[in-house]
């Protein structure tokens, strides 16, 4: 029998293959759980689009818990919204975590005092590993953020592919997954999705040390 999870959810390549895996392990993936910033414009950790996110959780077929919050709060904030989801009997939460030892000992304790059991389907995983199971499954994803202190705009709007991975592996002083915050991406298809995100491509904008590139929905 499935177990009832929620997975927080970023619409990065992590939380999405995070997501694969878990449903793979016999989980049935309730809801998705979406921190945005307190303007209620884009996503807090990888500044995306709340209607884009959206339209990502609607070719997923999975309704998105989106909870608008700022830094200083985000931890009640998230509480609040595990209890929402303990009320319907769910207690597990799935994360996209690799290898960050401060982000799980923060994900243990907040889960625990929440009643929630946390699954981090990729802790310790090889980068490699990782970003190669991602383009072999048929995921697509396009990187949307950049630190700007290591990789610069020119790597906006890249799709995460074989060319990407021989390309992201020449930086030996970036994480090829990005696990420090080198970049972000945002997942437009892939075997969990029903059918693919349409998206438009907007400016690319220099703000408070990161590149980001504007996605916009397609009129199409």
């Amino acid at each position: 029998m499935a177990k009832d999870a929620f997975v927080s959810f970023s619409g990065g390549k992590d939380s999405n293959l995070a997501y694969y895996r878990a449903i793979k392990d016999n989980f049935k993936i309730k809801y998705l759980l979406n921190m945005v910033s307190s303007n209620g414009k884009h996503s807090c950790s990888h500044g995306i689009n709340l209607e884009l996110l959206k339209l990502q959780a609607k070719a997923v077929g999975v309704p998105v818990v989106q909870i608008k919050t700022n830094w200083k709060d985000y931890e009640k904030n998230f509480k609040k919204g595990i209890l929402e989801f303990r009320k319907q009997n769910i207690k597990t939460g799935i994360f996209g975590d690799i290898d960050l030892q401060e982000h799980r000992d923060w994900i243990e304790r907040v889960c625990k005092e929440v009643g929630i059991r946390p699954i981090l389907p990729l802790w310790k995983e090889k980068r490699e590993r990782l970003l190669d199971e991602f383009v072999n499954l048929g995921f697509k994803a396009i990187v949307i953020t950049t630190s700007a202190k290591f990789l610069g705009k020119e790597w906006l709007g890249r799709i995460i592919d074989r060319g990407f991975i021989k390309d992201i592996k020449r930086h030996d002083d970036v994480d090829i997954c990005g696990e420090k915050g080198e970049y972000h991406s945002f997942v437009y298809d892939g075997p969990i999705f029903k059918e693919p995100v349409k998206f438009t491509v907007g400016k690319k904008i220099l703000k408070d040390g990161y590149w980001f590139l504007e996605l916009k929905l397609s009129k199409n």
